[in-house]
């Protein structure tokens, strides 16, 4: 073998290897690349989902807060008194819907003085929606106290009398 055509035989049989090894790379580069886009795409919406979560969120306590004000509107039936709206101050599509019952009474309210207050239950259900069908539902319950004299907003309730 003569010297001289010794070293071009071995390029010869080297020869396309940088490009299939550098076309290997860039299918791997860009498979690592579009993974990574569907993580942050991914992300970004579940991070939106969680806005929209907590705007509902937001919604049933606003809900909960404007049933407490109406309290004084229910009646003592035991029935179902429903209110809805959209939530004030807020951004559009935002909505409360309430369902305010009356639950009973109670005329020895502890820690009161026997038969000189009586105390009204209550139970408000609030749920709260936003955009992207995000619901959030609260209960909360209240105990109003009044002077057993009767009268007020919240019944004439007396108590039995005692001799």
């Amino acid at each position: 073998m003569h010297p001289k055509n010794y070293p071009y035989r071995r390029l010869s049989r080297q020869r396309g290897a940088a490009l299939v090894v550098g076309l290997i790379m860039l299918v791997i580069v860009t498979l690592l690349a579009i993974g990574g886009m569907n993580t942050a795409a991914l992300e970004l919406i579940m991070a939106g989902n969680e806005q929209y979560r907590q705007k509902a969120f937001a919604a049933s306590e606003a809900g909960i807060e404007i049933g407490l004000t109406k309290l004084a509107t229910v009646s003592q039936d035991g029935d179902d008194h429903p209110d809805s709206g959209d939530v004030p101050g807020a951004a559009s599509g935002e909505k409360y819907s309430t369902q305010s019952r009356y639950m009973g009474d109670d005329l020895n309210v502890p820690g009161f003085s026997s038969g000189k207050f009586v105390g009204f239950h209550y139970q408000i259900s609030s749920t709260g929606t936003s955009a992207r069908g995000a619901q959030s539902l609260q209960q909360q319950g209240a105990f109003v106290i009044q002077s057993s004299g009767g009268g007020g907003a919240f019944g004439s309730i007396t108590p039995p009398i005692t001799p």
